[in-house]
């Protein structure tokens, strides 16, 4: 087997959680020759030094991407176009370029904007993977490990640019999966974005109650489980939401009707109807656990 990495140089915009993450992987397994980053405070890009995330910061888009075998952007999604404007003038041949958003028709959109008569090179992604915490301190090199990864090529992505993407997270352990950019967004919209905003909404409502106290000091693990994701990064949970705005609508009105299903069956005190969602969902959401144990 061959010591020279798949990757000389991979350059990562964003170096939190995400992509520090992501660069600590390809170090680990050996894949990434060099790892430069590029990120919006200085304090985020020396800690992501401290911590051997990066092997150097980045003050030059034109210098370190023109020479970059793999760029990796991810930062909140509303940032992306910004980083693509940024990015696409300074292309190398050799340089895929691919992104860690949770919405990819917005990506796709922007990318189709700014990368022109280059797209091919532009090869989307979205790995399922996180955590409530977020910044370089957070990152960890098992995070993608056994987690699925989303692409979602484009009819313009040779066969070797996506197989340099699916090589780049199957490095960092994860399973590929491939969607369309239209099902991918409609299939995070339920599972998700909706659980995300509703999370968000819940603990929102009860923290403007003048009994916040009260009620938060008789929480345990059932409002702890439910509410885990209300912790995440709210600029992040914002773009994801704006940018998934019609299919994550379409999910909230699906959602209202089953409220009003359950509302009228306690109006109702229709105990028959209250056990019958409640068995429906149990069997769905054990057959559901089964399926992911071990991971």
């Amino acid at each position: 087997m061959s010591d020279t990495p798949l990757f000389g140089k991979v350059v990562v915009f964003g170096v939190g959680l995400i992509g520090g993450s992501f660069a600590l992987a390809l170090k680990a397994a050996g894949q990434a020759g060099e790892v430069v980053g590029f990120g919006r405070r200085l304090g985020s890009l020396t800690q992501a030094l401290e911590l051997g995330i990066l092997d150097r910061a980045g003050f030059n888009v034109g210098q370190e991407v023109s020479d970059a075998d793999l760029v990796l952007i991810a930062t909140p999604v509303g940032t992306t176009p910004e980083i693509m404007a940024r990015v696409a003038p300074c292309l190398g041949p050799q340089t895929v370029v691919t992104d860690a958003g949770s919405t990819k028709g917005d990506v796709v959109a922007a990318a189709h904007l700014h990368f022109a008569g280059r797209l091919g090179q532009f090869v989307p992604a979205h790995p399922i993977a996180g955590a409530e915490n977020s910044g370089a301190l957070a990152a960890r090199a098992d995070l993608y490990c056994q987690k699925q990864v989303v692409l979602t090529p484009l009819p313009e992505n040779s066969p070797q640019s996506i197989a340099r993407v699916r090589s780049a997270w199957e490095c960092c352990g994860a399973v590929i999966r491939e969607l369309s950019a239209a099902e991918h967004d409609q299939v995070f919209a339920a599972v998700s974005h909706l659980p995300h905003l509703l999370a968000f909404a819940l603990v929102h409502e009860l923290a403007r109650r003048d009994n916040r106290d009260l009620l938060f000091a008789f929480a345990a693990s059932g409002f702890r489980d439910f509410t885990r994701i209300a912790a995440s990064h709210p600029e992040m949970w914002r773009d994801i939401c704006l940018a998934n705005r019609t299919a994550l609508l379409a999910e909230l009105d699906h959602y209202r009707t089953q409220l009003d299903e359950l509302r009228d069956a306690l109006q109702r005190s229709d105990g028959a109807s209250l056990e019958a969602t409640f068995n429906v969902a149990r069997t769905a959401r054990r057959a559901w656990a089964e399926s992911r144990a071990g991971e």
